[in-house]
């Protein structure tokens, strides 16, 4: 690689993604982040000040992207049944979906102590919830972000896998009125 790389930063980040999935926010170093970068251990500490900064910006990065596909998704939704296709696909989705699962976990364990990742997962959430309200309205966006969050975590957790058609009932479910006892 030549001396001035102006991609080295961003490979850094990249590298850093995948630390914090293989290994978690506890488990990354700065070697590590090196070493999948491929770059000498002072390229990542010329770039990032300190092992949080990099984490935080990592995170940033992910969430920035994540929200880009998020909307993405739900680009071609024209029905409820489309909606709810692609809601179960979030759900049940394959490896490349359970690799961004776990850094989406990982980011909020983090974010249980860092108060800037708390306001990291805060606004992701935020826009999560105003793409599904677009569909849903926002009472009903706000509960069917948390079902999907608990659906995803139930799936990566999972020694077998649970069902495509029970999956849906809950989503069906979410997304139906609310209605008083006894209606």
């Amino acid at each position: 690689m030549c001396r001035h790389d102006p991609q080295r930063r961003w490979r850094i980040l990249d590298a850093a993604v995948d630390v914090l999935v293989t290994d978690g926010a506890a488990g990354m170093t700065h070697r590590k982040v090196a070493a999948r970068a491929d770059v000498p251990l002072g390229s990542v500490t010329y770039h990032f000040s300190s092992l949080a900064e990099l984490q935080e910006q990592a995170f940033a990065w992910y969430v920035e992207q994540q929200t880009a596909q998020f909307e993405d998704l739900f680009t071609g939704v024209e029905t409820r049944e489309d909606l709810v296709e692609v809601l179960v696909e979030l759900v049940q989705g394959g490896p490349s979906r359970r690799r961004s699962a776990v850094l989406g976990f990982e980011l909020h364990l983090a974010a249980l102590r860092d108060p800037a990742l708390r306001a990291l997962t805060q606004k992701w959430t935020r826009d999560s919830r105003a793409v599904l309200a677009r569909f849903t309205g926002p009472e009903i966006a706000g509960r069917l972000d948390a079902l999907l969050e608990g659906l995803i975590m139930h799936a990566l957790l999972a020694t077998e896998p649970e069902p495509r058609e029970a999956t849906r009932a809950a989503l069906v479910q979410a997304l139906a009125p609310v209605t008083g006892w006894g209606e």
